[in-house]
């Protein structure tokens, strides 16, 4: 299926499961299940800097490289819906590349049909949480070889 952006299959595989839900309440229900799924985010991380901004509730994300120099990210929420934004995020952008997450674009959480079942501010801030994961993601420095 010809697309001009490049989605990357955990994405397309995400965008599928959300368009087999017809309910708004089934979809809310998988996005919180995806915010369960996060690991624990330690508190020494709850700071300025990872805070994503614009946000009503506290969302914090950040962003490192694993062994394969893919990235992979780790937040938390204090509200149900906006740390699902984070899991589900976590699960789309986590194991791309800098490059790869530099030049995504977030239409794909338009596709979801998760957008029009949200509040005006969820919607919003479900774009902000993705705009600050791809912040995180670029701002990774490679280590440097000598």
């Amino acid at each position: 299926m010809p697309s001009s952006t490049h989605s990357p299959e955990a994405i397309d595989r995400i965008v599928q499961r959300f368009k087999r839900l017809t309910d708004p309440k089934q979809r809310y229900e998988q996005l919180i299940l995806y915010g369960k799924k996060l690991a624990e985010f330690p508190e020494v991380l709850k700071v300025p800097e990872n805070k994503v901004q614009g946000c009503v509730s506290q969302v914090f994300v950040v962003a490192k490289l694993d062994e394969n120099e893919r990235v992979v990210f780790a937040g938390d929420s204090d509200a149900l819906i906006s740390k699902g934004f984070v899991g589900l995020l976590s699960l789309c952008m986590g194991g791309l590349t800098q490059k790869e997450i530099e030049l995504l674009t977030p239409d794909f959480i338009k596709d979801t049909g998760l957008v029009a079942s949200l509040t005006p501010s969820r919607a919003n801030g479900f774009y902000n949480v993705f705009n600050k994961m791809q912040q995180q993601a670029i701002a990774i420095e490679l280590p440097s070889v000598s």
